[in-house]
């Protein structure tokens, strides 16, 4: 997992060959892209822009992915989203469905908030069981752009 600004985001084109193009891609939004999906490589990089209010973190289940690395990157408002590796994830609530290229597990205890706000991103690897959409402090209307990158 990986958190920093977009400013910084060069540091990690070289982690992944599609990166370069994943953070061209979001340097260009503005607030104003419509919601919905975006092919930028068709189904090797694409984006997920998407608008909500951030949730309590009772409601909050842990995903993890097989076939993609999210970018997800704030453009407004801020959440935190809630880390923990895969390895420690005990009790499934759904079982990894290809359609939705997600599994979904119960919120453990030992968890690491990372607080993400407007200009920032974080990478997350399909090792890398994570909780987004959470309230940090009060719940924030924010707009938001994943960014899928397909696992080489």
């Amino acid at each position: 997992m990986v958190h920093d600004t977009l400013a910084n985001a060069g540091r990690y084109e070289a982690l992944s060959p599609r990166f370069a193009t994943a953070f061209a891609y979001l340097r260009t939004v503005d607030g104003t892209q419509p919601l919905g999906r975006f092919d930028i490589d068709g189904d090797n990089c694409f984006a997920l822009v998407q608008t909500y209010a951030t949730k309590p973190v009772e409601t909050a289940k842990f995903e993890a992915h097989r076939k993609y690395i999210d970018i997800q990157f704030l453009y407004s408002g801020r959440e935190t989203i809630l880390w923990a590796p895969l390895a420690d994830m005990k009790e499934e609530t759904m079982a990894y469905n290809p359609e939705k290229e997600a599994a979904l597990f119960k919120l453990i205890p030992d968890t690491t908030a990372v607080h993400v706000s407007a200009g920032h991103f974080a990478i997350l690897y399909p090792e890398d069981a994570h909780a987004p959409c959470v309230e940090w402090g009060v719940s924030e209307q924010v707009f938001k752009v994943v960014i899928k990158v397909a696992v080489e």
